[in-house]
């Protein structure tokens, strides 16, 4: 298949496709006499794959380094689990980085409460 048909099959768009042949998430592809690229259903579920890891949280670098282990044997889900253990550790990191985050902006609305508001125009012109 096409590169269009490609992008139509996989949910994602020309750009996306050639974007991940760039950053070697797909290899290169063959190419007919007239250099049209030719496509399989392989690189069709590849693609989906590496969407599939991206919306769990990894990086595109995470994702390339995961396909590229599967192409170079056939990894078993205790070999790869670190891969999810690291991501989940990185999404652990950031929900309690919002969470302190979410404190501060409670403690400075209970402020603005109080008639302590941060955004009062006089406090802002005495800081300039």
């Amino acid at each position: 298949m096409k590169i269009g048909e490609l992008a139509k099959k996989s949910g994602v768009s020309i750009d996306t496709v050639r974007f991940y042949e760039r950053r070697g998430v797909l290899p290169p592809p063959e190419r007919q006499p007239s250099g049209y690229r030719i496509y399989d259903d392989a690189t069709m579920e590849r693609i989906r794959l590496a969407k599939e890891l991206q919306a769990l949280g990894f990086t595109l670098g995470e994702v390339i380094d995961a396909l590229h282990s599967f192409d170079v044997g056939d990894p078993s889900c205790s070999e790869e689990r670190w891969r999810l253990e690291k991501v989940l550790d990185r999404i652990d990191d950031k929900v309690a980085e919002l969470r302190r985050t979410r404190r501060d902006v409670v403690r400075v609305l209970a402020d603005c409460s109080a008639g302590n508001c941060r955004f009062q125009s006089t406090r802002l012109r005495g800081s300039v």
